[in-house]
């Protein structure tokens, strides 16, 4: 047992170094020595959980994966409207975003040509997938204007909020990343939303900025 604990521990660390490292370097501009390096392992501890680079890119999709289902469940599972679900979930991400480095680094990996091996989609298909859901049942609630493009929507959302890190990664800080979420709501929320519910959905955006704004 204390043998396989120390196993998973080392395979997270190097998961950890290896997505600090194509945050910060890119994917292809970092080799196998640089994450032993940084991980502060042997070789062969890397290639006993990683064969190669590939893999370590793969395990970070992966991980990226189970992260955004599992807070989508989250969200899903405290009785919020699905327009506030999703709203929830972005902030959610753009938290975990500031604060760990795999999730940067797995934006910086879809944005950069890694296709993840199948079973696992594309984050943007499964991010398109969950959004949709989730304007699907606020047209539903009302919350949002009956006669959207729930398609159209979910696509200019998506890549609203992935273009929005993108360009944020190389132009300003991290931790600038709750207010640029912020931004697209209020924008998105004027358009989307019947104005007789608009208020409440710009004050949310609000709130939910500064639970997670770094102090």
């Amino acid at each position: 047992m204390a043998r396989q604990l120390r196993a998973e521990q080392t395979r997270s660390t190097i998961i950890t170094a290896a997505a600090d490292l194509f945050d910060r370097r890119g994917y292809e501009s970092t080799s196998l020595s640089d994450i032993v390096e940084h991980a502060h392992v042997t070789k062969g501890a890397l290639y006993f959980h990683f064969a190669a680079k590939e893999d370590l890119a793969h395990a970070i999709l992966e991980l990226q994966s189970h992260t955004a289902r599992r807070l989508a469940t989250e969200t899903d599972n405290r009785g919020h409207t699905s327009l506030e679900a999703l709203m929830r979930l972005t902030f959610g991400i753009t938290r975990m975003s500031v604060e760990d480095p795999v999730l940067r680094a797995g934006l910086r990996l879809a944005t950069g040509g890694i296709r993840p091996k199948p079973p696992l989609s594309h984050p943007f298909t499964e991010w398109l997938d969950i959004v949709t859901a989730r304007l699907v049942g606020a047209v539903k609630e009302s919350d949002v204007h009956p006669d959207v493009d729930v398609d159209v929507v979910a696509h200019s959302l998506v890549c609203f909020f992935v273009g929005t890190r993108v360009v944020g990664r190389s132009r300003e800080p991290v931790a600038r990343q709750p207010r640029r979420t912020a931004e697209m709501w209020n924008i998105l929320i004027r358009g989307l939303v019947p104005v007789t519910r608009r208020a409440r959905y710009l004050s949310l955006a609000a709130r939910l900025e500064r639970e997670i704004a770094p102090v």
